[in-house]
């Protein structure tokens, strides 16, 4: 299997209705809110994820945020962690994982 992919598949929602939902998915992971799901892509620069209970979100775990020596985490990895932004012109959820936080302290 080759070690990078893009998030693809039926359950992976749309660009235009991760757009459309965008002010519904802030409100429901605010800044500080916990998530938990699925590592459905990954790319040289991070993790995408599927956010459970919020179907119309991707979350981007991205390296900037994990601490030297660590792995991202492989597809189909069922991960936590906790939101820290929101960037608006992608419309993606910034998550640092738990793993990663524990890893820092």
């Amino acid at each position: 299997m080759y070690e990078y992919a893009w998030p693809t598949g039926p359950e992976v929602p749309t660009a235009d209705l991760v757009r459309e939902s965008w002010e519904a998915t802030v409100a429901a992971l605010p800044v500080e809110a916990r998530i938990t799901g699925e590592v459905i892509g990954r790319q040289p620069f991070g993790v995408f994820i599927r956010v459970d209970g919020v179907p119309d979100a991707i979350a981007l775990a991205e390296i900037t945020a994990m601490p030297q020596g660590m792995d991202l985490p492989p597809l189909g990895t069922f991960v936590s962690g906790v939101v820290f932004w929101h960037t608006v012109h992608n419309h993606q959820v910034k998550v640092r994982l738990d793993e990663w936080l524990a890893a820092d302290e």
